[in-house]
């Protein structure tokens, strides 16, 4: 392991505990509420593209799709690398405000980092504005599973770029089939189909 990185995990970790209660909770509860944050963020992109064209709306509904895939991706790369987790690994670090995962549940790449990486880039594909609130959030949510203590910088870096990379990817060769298939819903004579692609 990196020591710069590993000292910067310690630095990170032994701020955390300095840090108010209030802070060390808020972290916690957003190191998972941001996931839940980001699902909205897909519901409503995907309610707003109901009435926007057919390409537009094949990318809101592809954003879910990608997000999906890059962890995934970040599941296979855990595997096939399995790194232990700082909190097990680091002699004398400090205890992480939340419960080290067991072994087997490994570090690199962090899987919330992945899906923040992920989604944040395939809500901005939908609208470019979003992207000033949604690379916030995902810089947030990857710094968080450091501060919390259960990831190295560099697991968040490389989950951020990961689902990134899979997002953009992933929207750019599924946009031309999704809009077919979008059209053909709209043209549908079956209301659910009608009601979930919605009208221009």
């Amino acid at each position: 392991m990196d020591s710069d990185d590993t000292e910067l995990y310690r630095d990170i970790t032994e701020l955390a505990h300095d840090t108010p209660p209030w802070v060390q909770h808020l972290a916690e509860a957003w190191t998972e509420a941001g996931l839940l944050l980001f699902g909205v963020l897909f519901a409503v992109a995907w309610w707003r593209a109901r009435r926007d064209t057919s390409r537009a709306f094949a990318i809101a509904v592809l954003a879910p799709v990608a997000t999906a895939l890059a962890y995934v991706c970040s599941e296979v790369l855990k595997s096939a690398v399995g790194e232990e987790r700082p909190c097990r690994a680091v002699a004398g670090a400090v205890s992480p405000l939340v419960a080290c995962p067991p072994t087997g549940d490994w570090s690199f790449p962090s899987n919330h980092a992945t899906i923040a990486g992920a989604a944040a880039v395939a809500l901005a594909l939908t609208r470019r504005v979003l992207l000033a609130v949604t690379a916030p959030l995902a810089l947030l949510m990857a710094f968080s599973r450091v501060f919390v203590g259960v990831h190295y910088p560099h697991d968040v870096a490389a989950g951020l770029l990961l689902g990134a990379l899979v997002a953009v990817v992933a929207i750019r060769l599924g946009t031309r089939p999704a809009a077919r298939l979008t059209e053909a819903m709209r043209g549908s004579s079956r209301p659910t189909a009608t009601w979930f692609a919605g009208r221009p």
